[in-house]
């Protein structure tokens, strides 16, 4: 007997709320960006093997200005051409040593970049969002003893300075330390994505091994 029209069998009810639940967290396609371009801008896919990332950027003209991205010592960069060809990074990339696991990775890395009483007054915790599948996301944020010190300097309606300096966590914007250990790299990013949408694609950024390291193509067929 068919079910009544409009309703589903409780099996496959059952199917599409664990479905719908999950969506958030399922891996999102890296083969094309997760969103349209802004008007004046188009997609292009940007490769940095050195670095081991790959990425969706926008390429705009916006008139007399125009705005691209490029890849500059350990990071993704957006260029400004009214800037005089300055850069900002958007994306860095850092090696984990060998053996050493993620968070003690990150850890250590915010510290090589940190001032050093950060040290005891900065926690790692995991990113305030649910990430996809296969990507783990991380901020540095001031553990309880340091939050109670800055909620006693806070100033009402006044956009605090950043508490654990530039890798940690911004209260006027977004940023976060992402690695993604399912690509095989042993690298993580530390990836600002700022207050509005920006134009590269934070979504599907893709970490990518070193050809040492993926596995040989089998032998041609005799």
């Amino acid at each position: 007997m068919k079910p009544p029209c409009g309703r589903l069998p409780a099996a496959a009810f059952l199917l599409f709320i664990l479905l719908r639940g999950a969506s958030p967290a399922l891996a999102q396609d890296e083969s094309h960006p997760s969103r349209p371009p802004v008007k004046g801008c188009v997609w292009e896919k940007a490769t940095s093997e050195p670095l081991g990332l790959q990425a969706w950027v926008q390429r705009c003209s916006f008139g007399a200005r125009s705005i691209d991205f490029v890849f500059e010592k350990n990071s993704l960069a957006i260029r400004y051409s009214d800037g005089g060809g300055k850069t900002d990074p958007v994306v860095d990339v850092f090696d984990l040593q060998p053996d050493e696991r993620i968070q003690p990775g990150i850890k250590r890395i915010f510290l090589d970049h940190s001032k050093p009483h950060l040290a005891t007054r900065c926690i790692l915790v995991p990113y305030r969002e649910r990430p996809p599948a296969g990507i783990e996301r991380y901020s540095v944020v001031p553990n309880r003893g340091f939050r109670k010190e800055l909620s006693k300097t806070a100033v009402r309606d006044e956009v605090p300075p950043r508490p654990c300096g530039e890798f940690g966590d911004a209260p006027d914007g977004i940023q976060y330390w992402e690695a993604q250990p399912r690509t095989g790299s042993r690298k993580v990013l530390f990836v600002r994505v700022g207050q509005d949408e920006p134009l590269f694609d934070e979504k599907t950024l893709r970490l990518i091994p070193p050809r040492s390291a993926l596995p040989a193509p089998p032998p041609p067929p005799r």
